[in-house]
């Protein structure tokens, strides 16, 4: 699956570089580089191509403003359609793990597909969005959007060795995410279960929020490989209908030095 997804990347490249010289085509060595940097890198109504990691899809934007972050438009009415293609047909503030590709760099990176704000192009594009990139913020939080974070270590072959250093609370938050975003192959990185279990989650439930928490200092959590943790969640199911109750997560790793995992089971039974 990774190898498949690392092809279909490739190949997009080599369709935007078209019939250039090998010399002029890059390494495919993707970058995960601070947006402090980046923004010198794609400074504002220069011109850059997305490529979505899940599908290997790419389109043009240019990016027009924003200091926290890079907000950028399709260049055209083609590239608008690809990325509504992206998002499955419809604007969404999903994040996506995506590559951007500008002169011979490939930089990770996160966008959403929702359309807000003004829009200064003819490309049937209502507006503008976002495209994060590591620590960068939004407008209204002083600190880095943790999807984001996720989408653009994804994007950057760093998730693993992220998800590795988590303890159980953060652990949950990224259930948050893995949840909202629908990500089938975040969900099997930090919950136990077979495929047709996450399947079914996600099939389920399409949004999660954990309401109220009680979260010791780590330094006062007991040096375990199992865990119970009780929060207040909240969620919508995919009929739309909405549930609010004390839900009870059950962790564990391997050993001392493994990574957390939810178990998967325990949660299905809780949330149904």
């Amino acid at each position: 699956m990774l190898f498949m997804m690392r092809f279909t990347i490739v190949l997009s490249i080599l369709l935007v570089f078209g019939a250039k010289s090998a010399e002029a085509i890059p390494s495919f060595q993707v970058e995960v580089l601070p947006w402090e940097q980046v923004k010198g890198i794609i400074p504002n109504h220069s011109y850059f191509t997305i490529i979505d990691v899940d599908t290997g899809l790419s389109f043009k934007v240019q990016r027009r403003a924003g200091s926290k972050h890079a907000d950028v438009q399709p260049v055209t009415e083609k590239d608008t359609k690809i990325m509504k293609a992206i998002y499955g047909g419809k604007w969404s503030w999903d994040r996506r793990a995506i590559l951007v590709l500008v002169h011979d760099q490939l930089i990770s990176a996160s966008m959403n597909g929702m359309p807000h704000g003004a829009g200064a192009l003819q490309n049937n594009f209502p507006g503008h969005f976002c495209v994060h990139f590591y620590g960068s913020t939004t407008h209204k939080t002083p600190t880095p959007d943790l999807a984001h974070k996720v989408m653009i270590l994804k994007a950057g072959g760093k998730l693993d060795s992220f998800l590795y250093r988590l303890d159980p609370y953060e652990l949950i938050s990224v259930l948050e995410i893995a949840i909202d975003q629908q990500d089938e192959r975040l969900l099997s990185q930090i919950m136990t279960g077979n495929n047709r279990s996450l399947k079914k989650t996600l099939a389920s439930v399409n949004h999660i929020q954990i309401t109220q928490r009680s979260i010791l200092p780590v330094e006062d959590l007991p040096v375990l490989v199992a865990m119970k943790l009780q929060f207040r969640v909240k969620w919508i199911r995919s009929n739309h209908s909405q549930d609010e109750k004390n839900v009870v997560f059950y962790l564990h790793r391997d050993s001392l030095e493994n990574q957390w995992r939810i178990d998967g089971r325990t949660f299905i039974d809780e949330i149904h």
